[in-house]
């Protein structure tokens, strides 16, 4: 079993559901800890925040900063870095199985992130093996895109994605969160895209819609 990673964890020992969010490069697991007060959720929820592990960044001149995988290319969906991928997926599996030993249903636990984060988000939810509550990728892509209808596991062919992205993202282009919309509807997931006014962040409009989604697949 993969030994899991440094995280923070917000949230009652008796929470009956669980979300896990995954920061984006560069950053750490206290990016969105912030958020555990704006969400408006109406059950107890405990939040993981993992740390990413700190790995060389070619798109940075090979600086060492936290980050899921290698970005090779600024074209963020060339060249992908599939080995770092499935090394988090196995780290963001490893949170997920701890939670069920905790007694937390998989059928409770959104898997979500921002940016490099929300593409191992997706990446690991239509890979996992039980039934998630949801998916959630902020400013992000599907990665491996070519990949998926073959590696795709049954078990979440049914569960909800939301995705939320800023329509002047310099960093993920909007063309790439519609692309991805587009790939796994015509895999047949149920997909939802909010597409807001901002750059490469997160505004409160966002997060109200967050909380909706999420209150809606938690129930």
């Amino acid at each position: 079993m993969t030994e899991p990673l440094a995280c923070i964890e917000r949230g009652a020992d008796d929470a009956t559901q669980c979300i896990i969010l995954l920061h984006g490069l560069g950053a750490d697991g206290h990016d969105f800890e912030p958020i555990v007060n704006e969400l408006k959720l109406n059950k107890s929820t405990r939040f993981i925040f993992p740390h990413a592990p700190s790995i060389s960044v070619t798109i940075n001149n090979g600086m060492n900063m936290p980050a899921w995988y290698d970005i090779k290319s600024t074209q963020i969906d060339m060249q992908q870095d599939e080995d770092g991928l499935r090394h988090s997926e196995k780290a963001v599996i490893t949170f997920i199985e701890q939670e069920l030993r905790r007694g937390i249903k998989s059928e409770n636990i959104i898997v979500a992130g921002f940016s490099q984060g929300g593409a191992v988000a997706l990446h690991t939810a239509l890979h996992y093996d039980k039934p998630l509550a949801g998916v959630m990728g902020l400013s992000t892509y599907l990665p491996l895109a070519e990949k998926v209808a073959s590696e795709m596991n049954d078990a979440n062919k049914n569960t909800p994605v939301f995705l939320a992205h800023g329509v002047h993202d310099p960093i993920i282009p909007l063309q790439l969160a519609l692309d991805s919309k587009a790939h796994l509807e015509n895999l047949h997931y149920s997909v939802k895209l909010k597409q807001y006014e901002m750059e490469h962040s997160v505004c409160q409009e966002e997060i109200d819609a967050m909380s909706d989604w999420i209150n809606r697949v938690f129930n």
